[in-house]
């Protein structure tokens, strides 16, 4: 066997490796930071400060102002105006426009269309007629006529065509092909040769203006502004890029830490005021004021509940004691001066009563009645 191995440590992880830093850099990040932190501090107090008596002022005030201003009259107008008052434009409305136009359509468009729909059939039926015994015949001659003077005119117009055609070819179109072919065509060769020309000089002409251009606006304008990018632009705005950044990061740091100060005074403050005020007031409510509303509720508000209740109990005894006495008194009346009323007449039922009602198991029809 193997000889045991000896216990051995992992490898440390090793850091990230980090961007180094120059010596600006290191220089300017502290007393930054400190300057920014002096400055922040009070800010970012007085900053939590307005945020929390805001949150404050808007739950406890502005809330309910708002919904007491803008929210509830609004509901109130939509609730007890606009509906009652868009339920009764639509029942007038129904009233007045609705129910006349239903029974105008019903009792006096619908016979009157009835009537017009009758005497267009009748009317179709007579153009029917004439346009099957009359229209008919007349357009079958009027096309018959017309075939044939468009056929004679047809000839004529192509007679007329051939001769224009030939007269076209023999005094247009032949001279002017000889034209193309032994005058245009060599005069269009010379020309484009010397337009050829003229464009290589052109183009020599150019070129070499442009080289010089081009050397002329190197030396006097790229070149220094290289030089100005290069070795001033540059190197200036490497440190104001890391001031900035430092400035930056100070600004971060700082509020972070302001963040920290400020919830450790809103804590010693909050501590503060439950000492002073919420206990205090606590203590009062558990062991003064809630012992004295016990005996208040016991010794007064359920004896004066319990009376009231009792009270209300008799009135209603009472009333009703008057209400049955009322009626009897009306029943009383109305028997003395129109006397009794008429007792309604038993009606004869074809079905059996109590015992001799139709069941399922029994024979009590007529029919099988045994």
């Amino acid at each position: 066997m193997d000889a045991p191995r000896k216990f051995e440590k992992p490898p440390a992880a090793r850091p990230s490796p980090q961007s180094p830093e120059g010596c600006l850099a290191v220089a300017i990040r502290v007393p930054v930071r400190i300057v920014v932190l002096v400055l922040v501090v009070p800010v970012r107090l007085v900053w939590d400060g307005l945020v929390a008596g805001g949150r404050f002022l808007y739950r406890t005030v502005l809330r309910p102002v708002a919904r007491a201003v803008f929210v509830w009259p609004w509901v109130a107008l939509w609730r007890y105006v606009v509906v009652p008052l868009a339920k009764a434009l639509g029942w007038l409305v129904n009233v007045l426009v609705l129910v006349p136009l239903v029974w105008l359509y019903r009792h006096l468009f619908t016979p009157l269309g009835h009537a017009l729909a009758w005497v267009a059939r009748q009317i179709g039926d007579g153009l029917a007629w004439v346009y099957a015994r009359v229209l008919t015949p007349v357009g079958h001659a009027c096309a018959w006529v017309l075939t044939g003077l468009a056929a004679a005119v047809a000839w004529v117009v192509n007679g007329v065509a051939a001769a224009v055609a030939w007269l076209g070819r023999y005094l247009l179109v032949v001279p002017a092909g000889w034209l193309y072919a032994w005058i245009l065509t060599p005069v269009g060769h010379a020309l484009a040769w010397c337009g050829r020309g003229v464009l290589w000089l052109v183009k020599a002409v150019g070129t070499g203006v442009g080289v010089v251009l081009y050397w002329t606006a190197r030396i006097l304008l790229v070149l220094p502004a290289v030089a100005l990018w290069r070795w001033v632009l540059t190197p200036v705005g490497r440190v104001l890029a890391v001031v900035g950044r430092e400035v930056w990061d100070a600004l971060g740091h700082a509020w972070r830490i302001a963040g920290h100060i400020s919830r450790a005074v809103g804590r010693v403050l909050g501590t503060l005021f439950r000492w002073i005020f919420v206990e205090p007031v606590t203590w009062v409510y558990r062991t003064v004021l809630t012992p004295v509303g016990h005996v208040v509720r016991d010794l007064v508000l359920r004896p004066a509940a319990e009376a009231a209740r009792g009270v209300g109990r008799v009135t209603r005894q009472v009333l009703g004691a008057v209400r049955d006495s009322a009626r009897q008194a009306r029943a009383d009346f109305r028997r003395m001066v129109f006397g009794e009323p008429r007792q309604p007449q038993p009606v004869e039922r074809r079905e059996p009563m109590d015992d001799d009602t139709r069941t399922l198991g029994r024979s009590t029809t007529v029919l099988t009645k045994d």
